[in-house]
Order: structure tokens, then C-alpha cells, then sequence
């Protein structure tokens, strides 16, 4: 009894009739305003009273893009050298690889 339903698929259909329930709950609690053609009031966008037009901004990511690939290279390099077991040769080759293509994608990234 215990243990089918731990099925994926039991569990999956217990999960979703059990979100589908919440989601038809909590429309009640929801205010059923829908947006109207002109923003106006509530749905205007907010800018400090600016009155804004076109409130759709274009950031430029070029100078965050080094940043994350280098915070995901940092973070993949700990985790495999952290669980790296201790004594396996083969293990040991992995981790030396991440290193060293951590250290070359670390090079070309930063350099000028």
C-alpha cells in the first residue's frame, strides 16, 4: 500500500489534481480584473510620476555575460572536485580535465 504511491506516474496525477484544486481555490480570492486596452490607473507602469510611453527597456547584457560564465565555471569546477572520490585514478583524471578547461575557458574569457 505504501509503495505504489511512490509510482512517478501515481504521484504525478496526485500532484496535479492536487494544483488544479488549488489553482480553482484561489480564483475565488482573485479580483477577476482584467486589462484593459488603454492602461490607465493600476496597470499603467510605474515610473517615480514620470508619465513613460514606451516603458519596454532594452538592457544590454555585454558586460554581464564574463560574470556569469565565469560564476558558472567556478561553481561546476568546486562541485566535481568536491565530490571527487578519494583514491580513484579515473575520478582523478575528470577532476584534472575540469581544471584544466576551467583554467583555459578562465584564460580566454579574461584576457585582453
Amino acid at each position: 500500500m505504501d509503495t505504489w504511491l511512490l509510482a512517478p506516474p501515481i504521484a504525478f496525477v496526485i500532484v496535479l489534481v492536487a494544483m488544479l484544486a488549488e489553482l480553482w481555490g484561489l480564483k475565488a480570492f482573485s479580483s477577476g480584473v482584467k486589462a484593459p486596452k488603454e492602461p490607465g490607473g493600476r496597470f499603467k507602469a510605474y515610473a517615480c510620476g514620470e508619465d513613460v510611453k514606451d516603458h519596454r527597456a532594452q538592457p544590454d547584457y555585454s558586460q554581464f555575460f564574463p560574470f556569469a560564465f565565469f560564476f558558472t565555471i567556478m561553481h561546476v569546477v568546486a562541485l566535481i572536485i568536491a565530490t571527487v572520490p578519494r583514491g580513484t585514478i579515473p575520478s582523478m583524471g575528470v577532476a584534472f580535465f575540469y581544471l584544466a578547461a576551467s583554467a583555459i575557458g578562465l584564460y580566454i574569457l579574461f584576457r585582453r
